[in-house]
């Protein structure tokens, strides 16, 4: 960003211009994806826009970050305190598809068309750092046996990524069934045999 936000006007700008930026690249992709687009969808100036990001790619940083900061939002207050393992499945794929529901082709368009730079990678490997992390602990808290727990996340993760990013490719995230199968997925994943 250009310049930080400080007082709650400037900030709620900020806030519906990143909205605005990722309803117009879920909408219309990369390509018609535009600084114009997003201005008049956000409803505020061109000037206004450019004010706090120099440019899409600078924009497009902003919402790849806030999609980022949702995700680990959504795992660590799914891992947040001891529960049943099932109420900790339901709770994290309730949240992954609410995180992905909102704008279901944005993740998408990210990841296969819009450009990044080493600032883009460099957040992005944060970002699976600390997602790795959280499901760490989230794995900790139901298996006793611990030299694996990484091991696990890791495939823990994937899976419910994968079946995710599928889902809103396939505009399924509604689907009951899909969900039913991937809280039991985890759970005996996890629990190392049946689903509660």
């Amino acid at each position: 960003m250009r310049k930080q936000p400080r007082q709650a006007r400037s900030i709620a700008t900020v806030e519906a211009i990143i909205e605005a930026g990722a309803h117009v690249l879920s909408e219309l992709g990369w390509a018609g994806f535009s600084t114009n687009k997003v201005a008049e969808a956000a409803g505020v100036s061109i000037g206004s826009l450019y004010q706090y990001f120099p440019d899409k790619l600078a924009l497009v940083e902003a919402i790849r970050r806030r999609h980022f900061d949702h995700v680990l939002s959504v795992i660590r207050e799914a891992a947040a305190e001891e529960k049943p393992l099932k109420q900790f499945a339901r709770e994290l794929v309730r949240g992954m598809i609410g995180a992905h529901s909102i704008h279901p082709t944005l993740h998408q368009v990210l990841l296969d068309e819009a450009p990044g730079d080493r600032g883009s990678r460099a957040a992005h490997a944060s970002f699976q750092a600390r997602y790795l992390e959280h499901y760490a602990a989230a794995v900790a808290q139901y298996r006793k046996r611990r030299k694996d727990t990484e091991t696990m996340a890791r495939v823990l993760s994937s899976a419910v990524e994968g079946v995710i990013h599928n889902a809103a490719r396939r505009n399924m995230l509604d689907a009951p069934e899909l969900q039913k199968q991937l809280i039991e997925l985890i759970q005996v994943y996890i629990s190392g045999g049946r689903a509660a």
